[in-house]
């Protein structure tokens, strides 16, 4: 298929008759998109993105029973997965009989830079680092008095040297961002720095620098927040599948010191902690590849990836299970107020600050994560995942209702595969 040139100036009828032309898709491709566009509200969607044909749904679902810091949440929940909406409801309940999910925020501070080029010694721009900085935070400030009257605004601004790179400074801008995740406030104010860190320079008589870049970071190891839980291990037993429990806390505080320690186990392991925050993130419109990056760094942190949760158990036998994941959250601007769906999402949160949206996604987090191995070291993963998940396979089977009816029944004490699904349907016709 050759080059398409002003692909997005095409009307929408035009765009899908060129892809119906050029591509090998079904005739009722057409019919297909306009059967899930929003018959109300498309023009607004339309508009988040470039190129839109039409919506992708996605399950919008909720997880009764958090208690969180003594407070009482529904949490929505976007994802595909319903196990993972399953789990975390199961633990919230859980935890919620056990002195629930206790979080700390340690900061909300998040970072940009402007990255640029320079010939002269680096001695002399660190002796100059807090003129800069009084100089450019100036030169900002009809950007940044807004966010200062929410006390957010400009926290510090450094010169760092790159040193493996010569010639090459980082110029780390940090910012309070408030309520608000802030990338664009962050990006209009280092891009608003730039003109006056040329005419700093040339104030102080100094060769000028080339500009590189100005851009924020979505490494955030300063917007940081813990939630744990912790009970008497004996409380334990609703998870330990008939297990002894001092056998079952073994088993679950080996299984996460081993992602601890072992990166092919703590990438998945991870993943597990991300099916609920990033559920919980796309349900308020937040930025999950944003949230799951600066999750990636935190987590290898010291140079090797581990996981973000641990486990300790006292002599005594109370069990510990935490986690510290970065989270850059917001609960105003971008699509937070602006998508209809994650509006909602906030009123059912009861319109809560950025630091209480973070306590909420690290509690969602720990609860997956709490539920998965708790699973993994008892009955396995899949028992309960296949449970949940026959329905789509009875779907993607073309399953009648009575069908379906009749195979929940069946599969209650049977194992779950598409094989089997497959069979049971061939041997009801």
């Amino acid at each position: 298929m050759p080059i398409i040139k002003g692909f997005s100036k095409l009307s929408r009828a035009e765009k899908i008759s060129h892809l119906t032309a050029s591509l090998p898709v079904d005739n009722d491709l057409a019919a297909t998109l306009a059967e899930f566009r929003h018959p109300a509200r498309q023009a607004l969607f339309d508009d988040f993105s470039e190129n839109t044909l039409t919506n992708y749904y996605m399950p919008f679902g909720v997880a009764p029973n958090f208690l969180i810091d003594e407070k009482w949440y529904v949490v929505p929940m976007v994802i595909e997965e319903s196990s993972v909406v399953a789990a975390a409801s199961r633990a919230a309940s859980f935890w919620a009989q056990n002195g629930g999910f206790k979080t700390t925020i340690h900061n909300t501070l998040k970072v940009g830079h402007i990255w640029l080029e320079w010939a002269g010694p680096p001695d002399q721009l660190l002796l100059l680092q807090d003129q800069l900085g009084k100089h450019l935070t100036a030169a900002v400030r009809h950007l940044t008095a807004s966010m200062e009257q929410r006390e957010g605004g400009i926290r510090q601004i450094e010169v760092i040297p790159q040193k493996e790179m010569t010639g090459i400074y980082q110029l780390q801008v940090t910012f309070s961002t408030a309520d608000s995740m802030g990338a664009n406030f962050i990006n209009s104010c280092l891009e608003g720095m730039k003109e006056p860190l040329l005419d700093f320079f040339a104030q102080k008589k100094l060769s000028p620098p080339n500009i590189i870049m100005a851009i924020l970071s979505n490494h955030t190891p300063d917007c940081l927040v813990t939630c744990s839980v912790d009970c008497p291990a004996e409380q334990l037993a609703p998870y330990a599948a008939g297990l002894p429990i001092e056998s079952f806390v073994h088993r679950f505080k080996t299984a996460v010191d081993i992602a601890i320690h072992n990166t092919h186990r703590a990438v998945t392991h991870n993943k597990g902690i991300y099916n609920g925050i990033d559920a919980v993130v796309l349900a308020t419109g937040n930025d999950f590849r944003a949230v799951e990056a600066a999750g990636h760094a935190y987590a290898a942190r010291d140079g090797q990836y581990r996981s973000l949760s641990s486990c300790t158990l006292s002599d005594n036998g109370h069990f510990s299970f935490s986690l510290t994941v970065p989270l850059a959250l917001g609960t105003v601007g971008g699509l937070t107020r602006l998508h209809p769906m994650a509006a909602k999402a906030m009123e059912i949160l009861q319109q809560p600050s950025a630091e209480e949206l973070m306590s909420i996604a690290a509690a969602a987090g720990l609860a997956n994560n709490f539920s998965a191995v708790a699973s993994l070291v008892t009955t396995g993963i899949q028992k309960g995942h296949m449970k949940l998940h026959l329905s789509n396979i009875l779907n993607s089977l073309g399953a009648t209702e009575q069908q379906k009816a009749a195979a929940q029944d069946y599969f209650k004490d049977q194992t779950v595969s598409q094989k089997a699904v497959r069979e049971f349907l061939e041997k009801a016709q």
